[in-house]
């Protein structure tokens, strides 16, 4: 069925029906709802290079993965698909070996000189994140996954990374330990420090005093956790607990502890930030692991559903969310060993 012939049957013009079906903001929420449902109810379905040509869009997103963190980069990505599936809008991956400012931003030029995407998603930013000035200054729209503390006005969704550590570090403290390692993310990044923000406050509220040496950063991998966990289990005397910024970094806790002949739960207290993958789940591990959740898959299908926004020309600096974080309480959390405490 051509468009012609569709906008014949359900008695609207061909233009109202193609600017309905393309997202164009002047086309009322109701016409472009009825003309949505008759498509489905037809059979209907444009030609999308026709609709790329009619209306100058490329009818893509882009987004730049980096080799750090692939396992979280695959459920938002899953995120993101499950929002766009319907929308004959696809994703453009542009893998980065390695990270370097220098190189993303020559990509992110290219992607807008190109035009091969209509918007873009920045992730892992910074205070004062380049990539972020260098796309408002190009005028290709984005929506940064998280967000930094910039002049530059951005769209943005991030959780409370600087709540959940803080409640994370509290509730340890009311069980009282006193010696709580932090394993976090990667030095500099927003998120990174706003955990770091957490943790401290939480300390200096209690006047426990800040200790360097059980804060490390890096990426969230099961051997990063590992190596910490192990250099600051043979500490004296040792951290009782745990923030760790991730399952991945938790695995490698329970493994260092098991190593040293240390029980989990028992001998030392591990709460992590738990970012409900399918494949791995804090109720299923051994003992059960208390974590602060927060689904990125779902930050990826939020994101994806607030770009089409912008794109049908909702005001970009009036993107902005933030998540709160839940702690859930399981069996790793528990009271300072009395022998730490002696």
């Amino acid at each position: 069925m051509k468009l012609k012939e569709f906008a014949q049957q359900i008695g609207l013009s061909p233009t109202t029906v193609s600017r309905a079906l393309s997202g164009y903001p002047e086309v009322n929420e109701a016409t472009r709802a009825r003309v949505m449902a008759e498509a489905a109810r037809l059979g209907y379905r444009p030609n999308i290079n026709a609709v790329r040509l009619a209306t100058g869009r490329a009818g893509a997103i882009g987004v730049v993965m980096t080799k750090a963190g692939d396992y979280q980069f695959s459920e938002f990505m899953s995120g993101m698909a499950d929002r766009l599936s319907g929308e004959d809008i696809d994703i453009l991956i542009t893998p980065m070996a390695e990270h370097d400012t220098g190189d993303e931003l020559q990509l992110y030029r290219r992607l807008a000189e190109s035009r091969r995407v209509d918007a873009v998603v920045i992730h892992s930013p910074r205070p004062g994140d380049p990539r972020i000035a260098l796309l408002h200054q190009l005028k290709l729209p984005f929506i940064v996954h998280g967000r930094s503390v910039t002049d530059v006005p951005h769209a943005w969704l991030d959780i409370d990374n600087e709540g959940a550590i803080r409640r994370s570090t509290e509730h340890l403290l009311d069980l009282g330990h006193r010696r709580i390692a932090l394993l976090n993310g990667r030095e500099s990044l927003t998120f990174t420090l706003h955990r770091l923000a957490g943790y401290k406050a939480a300390l200096a509220e209690r006047g426990v005093e800040f200790d360097p040496k059980l804060v490390t950063h890096g990426n969230f991998t099961d051997e990063i956790g590992f190596r910490f966990a192990r250099a600051a289990l043979e500490q004296r005397p040792r951290p009782t607990a745990f923030v760790a910024g991730s399952m991945m970094t938790a695995l490698g806790v329970y493994r260092a502890a098991r190593s040293m002949n240390l029980a989990i739960g028992k001998d030392i207290s591990v709460i992590a930030h738990d970012d409900v993958f399918p494949y791995l789940t804090a109720e299923n591990m051994a003992p059960s692991l208390s974590t602060t959740r927060s689904s990125i898959r779902a930050a990826g299908t939020r994101i994806a559903d607030l770009l089409l926004q912008i794109l049908g020309g909702r005001d970009a600096t009036d993107v902005r969310e933030l998540w709160p974080v839940e702690l859930i309480l399981r069996e790793t959390s528990r009271p300072v060993p009395k022998e730490a405490t002696e």
